[in-house]
């Protein structure tokens, strides 16, 4: 059922999957669906939603400039690997880091990632506030990604402290993104972005507004940034 599904999704979204792909595709999907019966990882678990909603949402964060071999990312909060994991099984070659604030999750991305064989990957258990005071990930990424985390002036504080000046920041964003890249525009700025550009994508056989905010990061994030844990939440820079 998942692998129909997910092949009818790729087609339509004009994506060329290798067998070993759709192999570990279905693997992942059997994974989040088995755990999720004990923690909760995901409300979507229907074959053709998770093909579409999850798997291939994730895929529209890609880009081929933006994700050459050898790319650093980190997907910060990224829950049950949504949507770096997908991009690391479309393009094995990155490097990823997988943040999340729960260790359960964690423990739950460190079997898939055995289980589909992946390398060049790894599972952090750590707040983004404090992940982001590391000097082992504070800018030292090619690319931040993240999806369904927060709004975006949060988010800018989350995960703009990881990218490398030069880098991107990529928010996967529902019908409401344009109204959150212009909540966020003192956010991004402060933080050393530009102006975000935004990226409209249609996920196959949905009618939602769907899009990818696109932030260039061209000066250093201000060492003051992140605040302390909980404080972006509370107080977002607007």
């Amino acid at each position: 059922m998942f692998l129909t599904a997910m092949r009818e999704a790729a087609a339509a979204y004009r994506l060329v999957l290798s067998e070993q792909q759709y192999a570990q595709f279905a693997r992942y999907y059997e994974l989040l669906v088995s755990w999720n019966e004990k923690m909760n990882l995901t409300a979507i678990t229907a074959p053709q939603e998770v093909a579409v909603k999850h798997m291939i949402d994730s895929l529209t964060a890609y880009r081929p400039e933006l994700f050459p071999a050898g790319v650093r990312v980190i997907d910060v909060g990224t829950g049950a690997g949504f949507p770096s994991l997908p991009l690391k099984l479309f393009c094995p070659q990155m490097e990823l880091v997988l943040m999340d604030s729960l260790q359960k999750r964690v423990t739950f991305l460190e079997t898939v990632v055995q289980e589909l064989g992946l390398t060049g990957v790894q599972c952090v258990h750590a707040r983004a506030e404090e992940g982001a005071r590391n000097k082992l990930y504070r800018e030292q990424f090619d690319v931040a990604v993240s999806r369904a985390v927060a709004r975006l002036p949060i988010l800018c504080e989350y995960c703009l402290p990881f990218v490398k000046k030069g880098g991107y920041f990529l928010a996967l964003k529902g019908a409401q993104y344009a109204t959150e890249a212009t909540e966020a525009a003192r956010a991004i700025k402060l933080l050393g972005g530009e102006a975000p550009a935004l990226r409209q994508v249609q996920l196959p056989g949905l009618t939602d507004s769907r899009a990818i905010i696109e932030v260039h990061k061209t000066r250093p994030t201000p060492r003051a940034y992140p605040r302390k844990a909980g404080t972006p939440s509370k107080q977002p820079l607007l």
